[in-house]
């Protein structure tokens, strides 16, 4: 059955505690993105996006209220389901790679098929993976031998290997020059008309945020505008292919 919602979000607050006093975070955050939608959060430094995308991940919890991911409640899951959770559903970006030093690429991208009954499949689609972001000539270079565009279109192949329904990505191009980011972000373009990915990504970056399909603008740890809004079209212009 078609999911028309793949990510749903009810009144989502995030609240820490300092000097036993409530800090707030995320304030009241209420919003759905379709099925296939590619959606940016921005916001300035603070605003609460990548707290946010933490718990769209399952990594952090709300304080309260409920998000919902292909109709599935993660927000009173126990760890082992939300492992499961992500392993299954959730292919996951960061701005830092997070690529484990002492593996390989392919290694790197395998890992999160260790509960795959087949090892040789599970090994063949990580090599169809890191080919289809262009490093199959780098499948046995540990990162510090991969260039920062390199080692990110690695991480975006382990974040898809597992056939993931929906990709999060906070900054994925922060620690990369202008033109490696271009072709990482044309990647992970192509791997969202390729395989009909629903897509939220967190960026400070105008060029990336024109790529969306939709921007939802954060600030002080809420929507900026009651209801998800275009990006102004004077300032986030559509990418061209």
């Amino acid at each position: 059955m078609q999911i028309e919602n793949m990510v749903e979000t009810d009144d989502i607050q995030r609240e820490l505690t300092s000097n036993g006093r409530g800090l707030p975070i995320l304030r009241g955050i209420s919003f759905s993105v379709m099925s296939g939608e590619w959606v940016a959060l921005t916001g300035p430094s603070g605003s609460g996006k990548s707290t946010l995308l933490g718990i769209l991940a399952g990594i952090d919890r709300p304080t309260s209220g409920s998000v919902r991911v292909a109709g599935f409640e993660i927000t009173n899951q126990t760890e082992g389901q939300l492992a499961h959770f992500r392993n299954e559903m959730i292919g996951i970006v960061f701005q830092s790679f997070n690529l484990i030093s002492t593996m390989t690429a392919l290694e790197n991208v395998e890992a999160p098929m260790y509960i795959h009954p087949n090892r040789r499949e599970a090994r063949d689609q990580s090599m169809d993976m890191l080919r289809q972001v262009g490093l199959s000539d780098r499948l046995h270079h540990l990162p510090h031998q991969l260039s920062g565009g390199e080692q990110q279109r690695v991480a975006i192949a382990r974040a898809l290997v597992t056939r993931p329904q929906v990709l999060l990505a906070d900054e994925p191009t922060g620690n990369l020059d202008s033109s490696t980011s271009k072709q990482v972000m044309q990647i992970i373009e192509d791997m969202h008309s390729r395989l009909k990915l629903t897509i939220i990504v967190v960026t400070h970056d105008a060029s990336i945020a024109a790529r969306a399909d939709r921007c939802l603008h954060m600030m002080d740890g809420k929507l900026a505008s009651p209801e998800p809004v275009q990006p102004p079209p004077l300032y986030f212009k559509k990418a061209s292919a």
